[in-house]
């Protein structure tokens, strides 16, 4: 119960906000107990004697609108229609369906005529019972009625605005909060004869919640349900229980509360990826970052380590001030297997210090310079895409199935300290050691996050943290291998002319290089010797030679057994770091001649 707690308290936390519009694109209103959120999509406007005014469509970019439901209206089907207390569709105001129309007309007069009427709804139930609704809207030119002369937009959504009453409330039936407390009141005051259990949630006496509200992640699946019980037939509950009380009982206010939290989180909040939503917040309505992004906020770009860290230590005390060591965090993710089943695959609760140190953790470690040379730290996202995407028009695009999958398999190693999956590891390797799979600049960034994963992968493994800087005597011999295929590549790239694009020889051969590195070094090494090394000026010539030599003398102290072995990974990283040195130098000799003319 854990998670429908933490909801609750957050309602209660942010009960100010109940029923406000959230400034803000976008943004979903907090709504009120025994109401829901939903799209509009005829405005009706009447004067306080019930006459009609005007109506209108309304456009599908407004925001969504707060309406009074039912317990059993809020989760209603099309094998149960109940008339929502107030706005509701057409086929409910109109009379042509005399079951629809006669349970909306008398629900709405109880209400009315109750201790806890409110001034708009005598309006409103004046109008409905005229019958001149859809010959309104016709003339409107709101709607279209077909031969029969019922609306073609039977399903559309309708909402009240009542001018001329002396009121200092809002015209808008879904804006006025004395309209709220009304039916709060009248709803509580009849169900009050019911019987009391036990909430799981709130730990208190109260009526117990029969149904729960659907559609808390409509993004993820609909109108799906968290808590659901209408498994009758066939497997009663799974064989667990005889009925569905048994299994747990939740209050209906701690209910309502949980579930409207939980979607002004997930509206507002969430991060909705391969179609799981995922959710991070504090309950008292602090300020925390993205569970899977990159966790620094400055956007400037930082080549040296030392800096880098110094900013990610800055960004740390920064989140720190906002989000106290003592204040709560929790994480879920919400996702959907069918449209009326809502399941949570992933919770976690951590103090704020931890969160924190643990992003902070992920992002110290898990980083590279990337193509431009500025050090930076992948989104979960960005990992996964690179490592299971297929190229669609020139992108990486990953099946929503897999990429929801191991965004949340990641995010379980960045929140709970777990070791970097290997699978995903390996299956950049792969890619980052096929370049003929890809378009240049889409294997430049795979080749990237292989070289951060590498280097997370490597310091969980045997706490080794990879240098983000060139190492020329690192006593590795896949590093220097790396370092050797690099500079024959920019061998022969200082030879092309302007308008070659082609693929070294090097690059073509990759992925044999990393299976027979020594076979594939002796035919790369013919190659220059015969067609690309007489083409450079002297001084790069002797530049390039002098550098291979170098490797090779490293290579050389390693067994004569182990040099033609499979490379490890790690020659990716030698392979990174050593080219990136090569372009770098070259800008800088550029500049040098540029700034002697």
């Amino acid at each position: 119960m854990g998670l429908l707690q933490k909801a609750c308290e957050t309602y209660d936390c942010h009960i100010r906000l109940v029923g406000l519009p959230q400034a803000g694109e976008k943004k979903e209103t907090l709504a009120p107990v025994s109401h829901i959120l939903t799209s509009a999509q005829i405005e009706i406007t009447l004067n306080q004697d019930g006459k009609f005014r005007s109506a209108k469509a309304i456009d599908k970019k407004e925001p969504k609108i707060v309406i009074p439901v039912t317990e059993e209206s809020g989760g209603r089907s099309g094998t149960n229609p109940r008339p929502h207390p107030l706005c509701d569709q057409l086929k409910y105001l109109a009379g042509y369906d005399a079951k629809k129309y006669e349970g909306y007309v008398t629900q709405l007069t109880q209400w009315a005529e109750s201790s806890c009427g409110h001034p708009k709804l005598r309006p409103i139930l004046n109008y409905v019972k005229s019958g001149t609704i859809l010959a309104d809207l016709a003339q409107s030119d709101v709607i279209q009625l077909d031969e029969k002369g019922h609306p073609k937009e039977e399903d559309a959504m309708v909402c009240w605005r009542v001018v001329g009453l002396d009121s200092n409330e809002s015209d808008a039936c879904w804006q006025d909060q004395s309209l709220f407390r009304a039916f709060i009141d009248y709803y509580r005051a009849k169900m009050g004869g019911q019987g009391k259990e036990l909430c799981m949630v709130s730990g208190t006496l109260s009526r117990p919640a029969i149904q729960h509200p659907k559609g808390i992640a409509p993004a993820c699946g609909g109108n799906a349900k968290l808590i659901s019980s209408n498994d009758e037939n066939g497997f009663t509950y799974r064989g667990r229980f005889t009925a569905d009380w048994q299994a747990a009982t939740i209050g209906y206010e701690a209910s309502q509360k949980a579930h409207n939290a939980l979607r002004w989180l997930i509206a507002n909040q969430g991060t909705l990826i391969g179609g799981r939503a995922f959710l991070c917040w504090n309950p008292q309505g602090r300020k925390t970052c993205s569970a899977t992004g990159p966790f620094r906020v400055n956007k400037t770009p930082i080549t040296e380590p030392t800096k880098y860290r110094e900013d990610l230590h800055k960004t740390l005390m920064g989140y720190r001030n906002l989000l106290p060591d003592s204040a709560g965090v929790v994480i879920a993710a919400f996702d959907a297997a069918t449209t009326g089943r809502l399941s949570m695959t992933y919770y976690n609760e951590l103090m704020g210090s931890d969160f924190l140190q643990r992003l902070h953790d992920w992002d110290a470690i898990c980083c590279w310079p990337n193509l431009q040379g500025a050090i930076w730290a992948p989104s979960l996202y960005q990992i996964v895409n690179d490592a299971f995407g297929t190229c669609q028009n020139g992108q990486l695009k990953t099946d929503n199935r897999v990429l929801k999958q191991q965004v949340q398999r990641l995010l379980s190693c960045r929140l709970d300290r777990a070791r970097f999956p290997s699978d995903i590891k390996d299956m950049l390797v792969r890619r980052a050691s096929n370049p003929q799979a890809f378009d240049e600049n889409i294997w430049r960034k795979v080749l990237f996050t292989a070289c951060t994963v590498l280097k997370k992968y490597d310091f969980d493994r045997n706490g080794e943290e990879w240098s983000m800087a060139l190492e020329p005597g690192k006593q590795d011999r896949s590093y220097q291998f790396g370092r050797l295929l690099a500079v024959m590549e920019k061998v022969e790239r200082d030879t092309y002319t302007d308008n070659e694009n082609r693929e070294p020889n090097a690059i073509r051969q990759m992925t044999i290089f990393c299976r027979r590195p020594m076979y594939v070094t002796a035919n790369l090494e013919k190659q220059l010797e015969q067609a690309y090394l007489p083409r450079l000026r002297p001084r790069s010539r002797v530049f390039y030679k002098n550098m291979i030599g170098q490797i090779m003398q490293e290579i050389d102290r390693f067994p004569e057994n182990q040099r033609n072995r499979p490379l490890e990974p790690s020659y990716l990283m030698g392979y990174y770091l050593q080219r990136s040195a090569l372009y770098q130098k070259k800008g800088n000799e550029q500049d040098e001649e540029d700034s002697k003319k």
